[in-house]
């Protein structure tokens, strides 16, 4: 009987260690297809090169201040939060839908055994660029910064100024929230932030302060 109990046991505890090991596996094995088909689809139509130095400055310091260092999840950046930009896009090709819990920690792997290693920072860039969520409009999903530069400002991306970009960053945090066009003041108020945080005039509180209260006048 008691082997029988300390077999159990085992296997209660080997359970999830071989189960995640397992969808690590998998996304290994599935992420050059996904990331081959998703740089070759139509709306992959801005580069990096599209970005200024200052662009890059400011989505990378709002959006993910640890993107260049950090190998897929990042726990000690201040402001860096439960998701990098590494995290987004596993959330986006690999999850359908996503659900909390389970599936941040499925999340979390892939990003640092799977997606991080696997795929350039300068392809993770432009995935980002061309297809973070930007809200919606007419019960339309807004994917990727060209769209969201025609859709919210009526121009393309290259002749955006930089306020209507950084209003466009603002809303990455919460789409709808902040959305620039329904939301206007919440919009202007993280605008506000942001545009405080790049005059180093503040800093995020802590590593979970992606709201950045650090910033609130």
């Amino acid at each position: 009987m008691r082997r029988v109990v300390i077999l159990a046991l085992l296997v209660l505890i080997l359970a999830p260690w071989v189960y995640y090991a397992a969808v690590v596996v998998k996304a290994r094995r599935e992420t050059p297809e996904i990331v081959a088909a998703a740089l070759r689809a139509e709306q992959m139509v801005l580069e990096i090169k599209d970005l200024t130095p200052r662009q890059l400055e400011i989505l990378l310091k709002v959006q993910d201040p640890g993107f260049y260092a950090h190998k897929g999840i990042d726990l000690r950046t201040p402001g860096a939060g439960w998701t990098t930009l590494t995290q987004g896009l596993v959330k986006i090709h690999y999850f359908d839908p996503f659900k909390p819990g389970i599936g941040k920690i499925k999340q979390s792997l892939i990003a640092r055994f799977a997606f991080d290693p696997m795929v350039s920072k300068d392809d993770q860039l432009r995935l980002f660029l061309n297809e973070a969520y930007l809200g919606t409009i007419d019960g339309q999903a807004v994917a990727g910064f060209e769209q969201g530069a025609r859709v919210y400002y009526d121009k393309p991306f290259p002749e955006l100024t930089e306020d209507e970009y950084i209003a466009l960053v603002a809303m990455l945090i919460a789409p709808d929230t902040c959305n620039v066009r329904r939301q206007p003041k919440l919009n202007a108020e993280r605008a506000l932030r942001i545009r405080r945080l790049l005059a180093g005039e503040c800093a995020p509180r802590n590593w979970s302060d992606v709201w950045l209260k650090g910033c609130m006048y």
